[in-house]
């Protein structure tokens, strides 16, 4: 018997905090009438264990890459009406599925997303990590529309995303942005994403993640999936022009404000101004790198 509503959830060597979620999600998922499938990008079969004790339905998606294993969520969920994704390395607050599918149902809207708020190891503590703000989230008002939205708290309407054939572009695969290019897409086609926060997921930080070198990285590949989405989403090759002739002044002015603002934090001694600068810096860097048609494959271990 097909479901209403698949919950999909990509994986990647998580067994532990995918088995930790598919136990926080049961309960939900049973209240709503839900199904839950499991994708793992490990060849291997490394969660198959995992997914098997919770009573998961369970696939293997052997196409390297983010874009291919959501692009497996829709195969999965082909006859369901909408689809809801949590990645393996989240837990979701009590209400959070319910919550996102009573707003869905309610708002005829194309793409709901919920909140997702940081959590770190305990007795962990970083002051300049901290202060730079590289974990902290953008929050949207309830209801408020989204020009684009993550895919690690979000539900779509299927019958959206069929009618429009909407898929996520495996250029993006092993370089991340997928998930954003895809959500501006269903803007750009006159479709809206609500947001939720009242649907909350927790994301549980991996400690290797917790390092300058790793956030400044990812800084910088956000700047060029930014681009790299904007440029895929124009049309003809003057509207690709432009686009990237405004991710290299964008770009270059976000690194000479951010160098500035971390020179003045060194002045100073100011973590805040030394680590946001940092972050602002790389991430316009990024952003001329990605206008120019260079690449940052951030999952090129998948």
């Amino acid at each position: 018997m097909s479901r209403e509503i698949v919950v999909a959830i990509p994986t990647f060597h998580r067994p532990e905090s995918l088995a930790a979620l598919l136990r926080a999600v049961a309960p939900q998922v049973r209240e709503v009438g839900a199904e839950v499938v499991v994708i793992d990008n490990d060849p291997a079969g490394s969660a198959r264990e995992s997914a098997a004790a919770e009573g998961a339905r369970y696939v293997i998606e052997p196409g390297r890459g983010l874009a291919a294993v959501r692009n497996r969520a829709l195969d999965e969920a082909a006859e369901a009406r909408a689809l809801v994704f949590i990645d393996d390395d989240e837990l979701p607050a009590d209400d959070w599925l319910s919550t996102l599918v009573q707003r869905w149902r309610h708002s005829g809207a194309a793409a709901v997303s919920g909140r997702v708020e940081t959590r770190f190891p305990d007795g962990w503590s970083d002051r300049w990590i901290e202060q730079g703000g590289f974990f902290r989230r953008v929050r949207f008002a309830d209801g408020a529309q989204q020009h684009s939205a993550p895919t690690n708290n979000l539900l779509l309407d299927l019958e959206v995303v069929r009618r429009h054939g909407v898929r996520f572009d495996p250029a993006f695969g092993l370089s991340g942005g997928e998930d954003i290019h895809f959500t501006r897409q269903l803007v750009t086609l006159g479709e809206s994403i609500v947001s939720a926060p009242d649907a909350l997921v927790f994301d549980i930080v991996d400690p290797a993640r917790l390092t300058k070198r790793w956030v400044l990285r990812r800084a910088y590949r956000v700047g060029i999936s930014t681009v790299h989405a904007d440029v895929a989403l124009r049309t003809g090759v003057r509207g690709r022009l432009a686009a990237r002739v405004r991710g290299v002044a964008k770009g270059a002015l976000r690194l000479m404000a951010g160098s500035g603002r971390r020179a003045l934090g060194v002045v100073t001694r100011s973590d805040r101004h030394r680590a946001r600068g940092a972050r602002a810096a790389w991430r316009g860097a990024g952003m001329v790198v990605g206008a120019v048609g260079g690449s940052y494959q951030e999952y090129i271990r998948r």
